[in-house]
């Protein structure tokens, strides 16, 4: 019986594969080329008008003869093919299609060459691809159509292979080394007739082959459809297969007129196409590859009325809108119409566990609003198939966005734990819970195949009281999305015997009808932590850099800008503003911020954020200078949200210090080869090693280290696969501790210490600053290591069980054991300023101007008797191969600070510190008062993240809090500007009902505010 099966399967994958699909378009005509290669193919896209009828291209004559054959596209290179011929009489009547082949080396749509279509007149036909070869051109045909196209060919190189060579270094990702020799041939270039009966038979023996295999050998259904199969294949004509493909088709119908069951599975399938805004090609060939895609979908809809197609990222949306605006104007309108549907209400698919709170907001903010403003339509799924793990943070952002539904797939490539649901209540920092679902098809690129409609179901593991699950089907990722063959897969199992019940909807209509059914659903508390991918903390360490500048100067050039125009002494610079900051959205997309791009991606945004903080410091210059006014008394401003030095929050203050009052002083000593500061609030010793071998709390008597701290040690670091995205367990088996000294001295406060290491330099200085209860530590390294992996450790004499790690608005903790596999798999994890340990009555935190990724462990103390230490590390750098061969090589500034008897509340502030330090400038000499001050009791738990005009342009100043250290808090707000009211809103800024803002004590000395734990709070004050 088994054998019957294989014949069978083998014999169907064969005919369809050399026989049924290549006969699908049937030649009639040859088309002719001409050819235009850009610049020798290393110049930027030309727009279409330079390579179209009018434009500079056809005007000096540029096109050259070409035929099928010829080579084209140095790597990256474009080539305009100028395609004509004509329809031949013997075609009328038929379906005419062309077919244009330009060199796939084999089916992976994405990750090569692709192709976009225009007319004379520059309208938009469709894309090509490697499973997307056609171009309409009339159905039926008169015979006699003159043919006249022009192809912006894009010879994308593949930058990922499969096979042995997979995720080997590679010149190619960088433009400048990717080398200058054709990459592809033209294959192909004709006139076609589409022979419908052939293509159906295609697709329903597709359909058959697909479910014949998920059932089960003594299944009848499985041995209904094999007879159909053979009695199909046994009435083809081999030498006639458009003449005789109806009567095979005939012998299919019975099986494929079988309802399916009653209790079948449900799928709601989406169209979709997952494209990556930058990976392995520039952003530059993403604005072309949304372009291909959305001309495609555009195609489809206009032709399959039960077709629908869901798009996030509002980034791409504004791409087309402003470089392809022929394309945009089709979307636009199958917006309006329904089935073109915007979701994930973000301004790209961003990572979610590297950004700040802030922008973690604006990407609800500006991808939301985009969507509104331009087609009216408030998103309420938030769309996350692919980015690399989940903070808790996020279910009280998409709430606070107005969203309902979060989505995302990855979690599905786990390595050690499976994660125990698929539909589920996710439930974030504060409480807040979200209806979640987890596609089981485990892709979100799904060619709708019965393999893949059968695992959904196998895989599903909320049966028996759920009974849907949604499947994005498409190319991704320059792919083409939903293809007609796709949605005919769709058609025939929407209600077939065997396989689950497939409905091409909306995924609003998945959410609605799943949340209705499942309200009950199990709940997940905490983060969504991805098993894989864990050195993206790590990787382009100087992106992250840029990333955490950014962040940092936006909130800056937001509260001073504001600040000033309050009092109309500046303009607040609206699109200034928010332009930048959407250009910080944009690298922060899921394969740009967390490192995993080729090298061309991450020079650019090494230049965009340098061009980025030049603008923003002029920004923040030009609201200081005015605020400060003309002078030559140096004024301190603090854009912290708590005050320091003398400084309060918001505020800024002349420098001046009282005779009266002596300077805060630190002793220096020499001691056993190294040297001993001493502030009077911490005694820190360096031996002669350059290591912290002593921090002692004098005020608590305690101290904080339990062996050299600030020890640099150096991993291998060279994991299984996705080098720039995984480190691997065993890299721990392997430690080199970095303790030879080239130079140890001293200057005051700090102590400085040069180090050579493999082909690397690093010089290290450990500053302990008066009146400070922190030390400071600078790390410049020269590093030029391969596949290296550079961390920092702290041993701490601090036994705890977990340890608490800053995320968007608040923190959350991990264990610090490996108890359970779900605890073990977490040895590489992210924090964003802080990391903070504690037991009862005691804690240290360690902050950080940079660094996300970290590891923390418990050991037994020393001599194994009694008591655990727990060893605190930072993930300075790494240097992965590929897709950059040269990742993190050069010279890198990082900063960190321990902070010995912290509590929870320190930690924010040192790290808020740390990340806003003070600027200095010549001014008057006068106050510059916060525009809102906080005060009471626990008020000290509450930070401001944001002050800043409202987006309305209205001059209502908007401020965002929230409660930063777990528990209730209770505040009073308090402007220094006249208002006539106060109100709480959404992220979006529209009204919300109050949840922390309480009539009473509030009046002309502020609006009391009560918070629970972890609560983000957006409040409008209205301007008087």
């Amino acid at each position: 019986m088994h054998d019957n099966h294989v014949l069978v399967e083998n014999r169907l994958k064969r005919l369809l594969n050399q026989r049924l699909k290549p006969a699908v378009h049937r030649t009639v005509a040859p088309l002719s080329l001409a050819v235009w290669h850009v610049d020798g193919g290393h110049g930027e896209p030309v727009p279409p008008s330079a390579a179209l009828p009018g434009g500079e291209a056809v005007a000096d004559g540029r096109y050259v003869p070409a035929a099928a054959g010829d080579r084209w596209g140095p790597p990256w290179g474009t080539s305009w093919f100028h395609v004509t011929g004509e329809v031949p009489a013997g075609a009328a009547g038929r379906r005419v299609e062309l077919v244009i082949d330009l060199g796939w080396a084999d089916h992976s749509p994405g990750f090569q060459a692709e192709g976009l279509a225009y007319r004379p007149d520059g309208s938009v036909v469709k894309g090509l691809h490697p499973r997307n070869v056609w171009l309409p051109v009339a159905d039926p045909a008169a015979g006699g159509e003159r043919i006249d196209l022009y192809v912006e060919a894009a010879a994308n190189p593949q930058v990922l292979v499969g096979g042995d060579a997979m995720f080997s270094p590679t010149a190619l990702g960088e433009k400048s080394t990717a080398g200058t020799e054709p990459l592809y041939r033209v294959n192909r270039a004709d006139v076609t007739v589409f022979e419908t009966d052939v293509w159906e038979l295609w697709q329903d023996l597709e359909a058959i082959g697909g479910l014949m295999p998920q059932l089960p050998e003594g299944e009848p259904r499985r041995w209904h459809l094999l007879r159909a199969v053979e009695r199909a294949l046994d009435a083809l004509d081999l030498q006639d297969l458009s003449g005789t493909a109806a009567a095979a088709r005939a012998e299919l119908t019975d099986v494929l007129t079988r309802p399916a069951n009653a209790s079948a599975h449900r799928i709601s399938a989406v169209g979709h196409a997952h494209i990556d805004s930058a990976w392995l090609w520039p952003v530059r060939e993403t604005v072309r590859k949304v372009a291909r895609t959305t001309a495609n979908v555009s195609g489809l809809l206009d032709e399959y009325p039960d077709l629908v197609y869901a798009m996030s990222s509002a980034q791409q949306f504004a791409w087309i809108e402003e470089h392809r605006p022929e394309v945009f104007e089709r979307v636009a309108a199958q917006v309006k119409g329904g089935r073109f549907v915007p979701v994930g209400g973000m301004w790209v698919e961003s990572d979610t566990n590297l950004p700040g709170s802030e922008a973690m907001a604006r990407q609800l903010v500006h991808g939301k609003r985009y969507f509104l403003e331009r087609f009216g339509i408030d998103t309420q799924e938030v769309w996350l198939p692919d980015s690399f793990g989940y903070s808790p943070a996020l279910p009280q952002l998409v709430a606070l966005s107005g969203s309902r539904w979060f989505l995302t797939q990855k979690i599905s490539w786990n390595k050690q734990n499976v994660f125990p649901h698929h539909t589920f209540w996710w439930e974030g920092l504060d409480g807040t819970r979200v209806f979640t679902h987890f596609p089981p098809v485990d892709t979100y690129n799904s060619d709708l195949s019965g393999g893949e409609l059968a695992h959904a179901v196998r895989n599903f593991r909320d049966k028996g009281e759920a009974t849907r699950s949604l499947v994005p089907f498409g190319w991704g990722d320059g792919g083409g999305g939903p293809t007609r063959e796709m949605i005919a897969q769709a058609r025939r199992t929407a209600d077939l015997e065997g396989s689950p019940r497939v409905a091409i909807e909306k995924p609003s209509d998945f959410f609605a009808a799943a949340e209705a059914e499942y309200a009950h659903a199990p709940v997940w508390s905490g983060e969504l932590y991805l098993e894989i991918h864990r050195a993206t903390y790590t990787s382009q360490a100087k992106t992250k850099q840029g990333n955490r500048r950014s962040e940092h100067l936006l909130h800056e050039a937001e509260l001073w800008s504001a600040t000033a125009a309050v009092a109309g002494l500046v303009d607040y610079p609206y699109d200034e503003l928010d332009r930048i900051w959407k250009q910080v959205l944009l690298h922060q997309f899921h394969d740009i911020l967390p490192g995993s791009s080729i090298a061309w991606v991450h020079r650019e945004a090494r230049e965009q954020y340098a061009r980025l903080g030049a603008e923003l410091d002029g920004i923040i210059g030009r609201a200081q200078q005015a605020l400060a006014g003309s002078g030559d008394v140096s004024v301190a401003f603090n854009a912290a949200p708590h005050g320091r030095c003398d400084v309060p929050a918001f505020a800024a203050t002349p420098i001046a210090l009282s005779p009266s009052e002596p300077a805060p002083s630190i002793s220096v000593t020499a001691a056993e080869g190294g040297y001993v500061l001493d502030n009077g609030l911490l005694r820190v010793t360096v031996d002669g090693r350059g290591l912290l071998t002593s921090v002692l709390d004098l005020e608590s008597g305690r101290e904080v280290l339990a062996g050299p701290g600030n020890l640099l040690q150096l991993h291998p670091d060279l994991p299984n696969q996705w080098d720039a995205w995984d480190v691997d367990e065993f890299y721990r088996n392997t430690v080199t501790d970095l303790v030879d000294v080239d130079e140890l001295g001293t200057d005051g406060g700090t102590v400085r210490v040069a180090r050579t290491f493999g082909d690397s330099h690093v010089v290290q200085e450990i500053t302990l600053a008066p009146g400070a209860r922190r030390v400071d530590i600078t790390t410049e390294v020269d590093w030029h290591e391969r596949e290296k992996f550079l961390k920092a450790a702290f041993p701490l004499d601090v036994q705890t069980q977990r340890a608490a790690y800053e995320t968007q608005y608040g923190h959350h903790y991990r264990a610090t054991h490996e108890n359970t596999s779900w605890d073990a798999a977490k040895f590489e994890v992210c924090a964003h300023r802080f990391v903070h340990l504690e037991e009862p009555g005691y804690g240290v935190a360690l902050v950080n101007d940079s660094t996300y990724g970290h590891d923390v462990r418990r050991f037994a103390a020393a001599g194994g008797a009694g008591g655990t230490t727990t060893t605190v590390r930072l993930s300075l750098l790494r240097a992965p191969r590929y897709p950059d061969p040269e990742t993190d090589q050069g010279v890198h500034t990082l900063r960190y600070s321990l902070v010995p008897g912290a509590t929870i509340d320190d930690a924010v502030r040192e790290g808020y510190a740390l990340n806003l330090p003070p600027r200095f400038v010549d001014g008057a000499g006068h106050e510059v008062e916060p525009l809102v001050r906080l005060s009471g009791a626990s008020s000290g738990s509450v930070a401001v993240s944001a002050v800043k005009l409202a987006d309305d342009r209205s001059g209502d100043v908007v401020v965002r809090l929230y409660e930063s250290g777990g528990g209730r808090a209770a505040a009073l707000l308090t402007p220094s500007f006249p208002v006539t009211g106060v109100e709480e809103t959404d992220l979006l800024e529209r009204p919300v009902a109050a949840s922390a803002l309480i009539s009473d004590g509030s009046g002309p000395d502020g609006f009391a505010l009560r918070l629970r734990p972890f609560q983000i709070v957006t409040l409008r004050l209205r301007r008087a």
